[in-house]
């Protein structure tokens, strides 16, 4: 069997944002049409009328098909994105901005791609493209050996003391991805304030702060500033449901899973996705009702074509809890799911590696349990270990066994610490050398993968409802 520890031939990609408003051509119904698909999350009816106006030559219309085609996390999609973006970026200044952002995180990208990428972004900035610096900010911080001469800390210092306002949300990205956020709520307070006229992202980023600080009052302001935003149109319905999502998040602090249920079903109907959240919020606290008020939801969402609704039915059917296993059906649910969900990906594996289907499949399992871990899934690490330790269906195989024990011992995964004392019985001294070369090869795919995950998962957040319909 081929080694695991090998790089994703297909690696994907977290989506970038979809909500674009396109300026400069009000009197076109089909583009009115498409901006307020995407403001309710219809991407099928966006892409309709999108592709229609692309297909006149509207270069905006263009780099938004574009943009929904990198949101598929498709690799083949994505590269007809890349290129639709060159294409519109002879003219025009937002698919320069959107080629840059591209570049900036994508998977091996080289030098030349890299270097090319800061000059989109800069170029794109100088013509006065919003949502820009963060991404910038992100490509130096990822690749310091490319960029030597650039501090991405400095750089980011300077925005602000020259009085750009996205230079204050680059601050709270960096704090995100360098895991100093806790450390620092005091000026993600500050800086989301200032912002928060203007970057309803900062609604999400305060509800944070505040359910880690446990500040009722504050949050309670904050919501009801918030629902009358979305009431006036100012703030868009996934901003409402990413901020029941933190309230219901019981890692950041005392949920509030109620407040969480009464947003979420506000903007339901006019945002498919909040189904899905609806149906995640009632797994999670049963007694906000039944199973079969969570299949309701669940339909609603899968009607709109959400991954996530997938992913859900693929675990209900795979943990059989709240309805009868049927590991087929949690097959189907799952790889539906994959193409965008990370999780489906664990779960597959497992599905597999545990032989639910009626036997063990250990090459599946590997290359499912591998992506869900190179995504971020940490239990998959130890899923991973147990398979080449255990052999089931494979055979045992000390050295990957203590790899991906060490790395799921690392994040700090329940019985990780027990498996490699036995991992390290198992391991022979002469495996040693072998083993630390493959765990650093491993890390450093792990921390490229992460950074470009990060750096797209905040892209997409900082972006979405960046551009109200016209």
């Amino acid at each position: 069997m081929a080694s695991p520890l090998r790089s994703l031939s297909a690696p994907t990609l977290l989506s970038l944002a979809i909500a674009i408003g396109l300026g400069g051509c009000a009197g076109l119904p089909d583009q009115r049409l498409a901006n307020e698909a995407l403001q309710r999350g219809d991407t099928a009816l966006a892409e309709q009328n999108y592709r229609q106006l692309a297909d006149l030559g509207y270069s905006d219309a263009q780099v938004g098909l574009a943009d929904i085609q990198v949101g598929t996390r498709d690799p083949e999609l994505i590269k007809q994105a890349e290129a639709t973006y060159r294409a519109a970026a002879q003219t025009s200044p937002r698919a320069q901005s959107r080629l840059g952002k591209l570049l900036a995180v994508k998977p091996d990208s080289t030098e030349a791609e890299q270097r090319e990428a800061e000059g989109l972004l800069k170029k794109a900035f100088a013509n006065g493209e919003a949502g820009t610096l963060i991404p910038l900010a992100m490509l130096y911080l990822q690749y310091p050996h490319t960029f030597p001469n650039v501090n991405a800390q400095q750089q980011i210092n300077d925005w602000r003391a020259q009085g750009y306002p996205e230079a204050g949300l680059a601050q709270v990205v960096l704090y995100r991805t360098q895991g100093t956020y806790d450390q620092h709520l005091a000026d993600v307070e500050s800086i989301c304030k200032q912002a928060l006229r203007t970057s309803d992202v900062c609604y999400t980023e305060l509800a944070t702060v505040y359910q880690k600080r446990a500040e009722a009052n504050k949050q309670a302001a904050l919501l009801e500033q918030m629902q009358k935003g979305y009431a006036s149109g100012s703030v868009p319905a996934m901003r409402v449901d990413s901020v029941a999502r933190v309230l219901a998040d019981a890692t950041l602090g005392k949920p509030d899973e109620k407040t969480a249920q009464q947003l979420l079903e506000k903007v339901a109907p006019g945002y498919p996705a909040s189904w899905v959240s609806l149906a995640q919020l009632l797994y999670d606290y049963p007694e906000l009702g039944d199973v079969n008020k969570m299949m309701g939801y669940l339909d609603n969402g899968r009607a709109a074509d959400q991954p996530r609704a997938e992913l859900l039915l693929g675990r209900l059917y795979y943990e059989g809890k709240l309805v009868l296993p049927d590991a087929k059906k949690a097959e189907d649910h799952l790889t539906k799911a994959a193409p965008t969900q990370i999780s489906a990906h664990y779960y597959l594996g497992q599905l597999y590696r545990r032989g639910y289907l009626g036997h063990p499949d250990a090459q599946k399992a590997v290359d499912e349990l591998l992506t869900a871990a190179r995504g971020g899934q940490n239990s998959a690490d130890f899923a991973l270990a147990q398979l080449f330790s255990q052999g089931k269906g494979i055979k045992p195989d000390p050295v990957n066994a203590w790899v991906f024990g060490q790395l799921a011992q690392v994040q700090g995964t329940p019985q990780a610490a027990d498996l490699m004392q036995q991992l390290n019985d198992q391991l022979p001294p002469e495996k040693h050398a072998q083993a630390q070369s493959l765990l650093q090869r491993e890390q450093q795919v792990r921390g490229t993968t992460a950074q470009n995950a990060l750096a797209l998962q905040t892209l997409q957040e900082e972006k979405d409802g960046e551009d109200a319909p016209l």
